[in-house]
């Protein structure tokens, strides 16, 4: 059973760390919030697939990451985002922050989500991304080996796992921000599993146990600042 994220290519040919279809709904999701689009900052962008997706939809983004690896027409800031202070990197806000399978290689998660919180303007979006670790597979497979799901030695740059419960409880509101949305990608199905009858066994799994999640492979938070927060 296979259960490494694979690098897709976009339309464009660019390479995508992450599920087909998910950036395309990741920019779906921005516009049902933001219709009147405006300025977007993409974290972690990578190839620059996301940033170019979300520019086709019509927002103006800037690129962030460690390096640029694309060579597309946009701002792009060299930022480490296992800084808890990266947001003074940005000399203005931002009416959507997208965070796409980035939260699961630092090491802080809340400072991550506050520097994100900073950059929001007061009517802004973050839309963050991360692998799901509550499904009906990854409940297995900690049962019968104890090891946490999309956080194997294949995947040696996930290093925090990003448990539902904890973190909607926890960790959001510790970061002066407020849950507005949260689904599993894509919903009932776990396209990370590589054999049919690992599918079926992990859908019938879901029907037997309690709780939420336990389809899909990737979670989706919207987030927005809690105005009672400081700035």
């Amino acid at each position: 059973m296979s259960e490494a994220l694979t690098v897709n290519k976009s339309p464009q040919g660019m390479a995508v760390r992450a599920l087909d279809g998910a950036h395309e709904m990741v920019l779906g999701t921005a516009l049902r919030y933001l219709p009147q689009k405006g300025r977007a900052l993409d974290l972690g962008a990578w190839s620059g697939a996301l940033t170019q997706r979300l520019q086709a939809g019509g927002f103006e983004v800037v690129a962030a990451d460690v390096e640029n690896q694309f060579g597309l027409p946009t701002e792009f800031v060299n930022v480490d985002c296992n800084d808890p202070n990266f947001d003074r990197k940005f000399s203005s806000r931002f009416d959507l922050v997208v965070a796409v399978e980035v939260i699961e290689h630092l090491e802080n998660p809340t400072a991550f989500l506050r520097s994100i919180g900073r950059l929001l303007n007061e009517a802004g979006i973050a839309i963050v991304t991360t692998p799901n670790v509550d499904n009906a597979a990854a409940r297995l497979k900690f049962f019968r080996s104890g090891k946490v799901r999309a956080m194997e030695a294949n995947n040696p740059e996930h290093i925090t796992p990003v448990h539902l419960d904890l973190f909607v409880r926890q960790t959001v509101p510790a970061a002066g921000l407020r849950l507005i949305e949260n689904f599993v990608y894509p919903e009932g199905q776990f396209p990370l599993t590589g054999r049919r009858y690992f599918v079926a066994l992990f859908k019938l799994a879901a029907l037997l146990m309690n709780g939420p999640a336990l389809t899909g492979d990737t979670h989706v938070f919207v987030l927005r600042r809690n105005c009672a927060a400081k700035p």
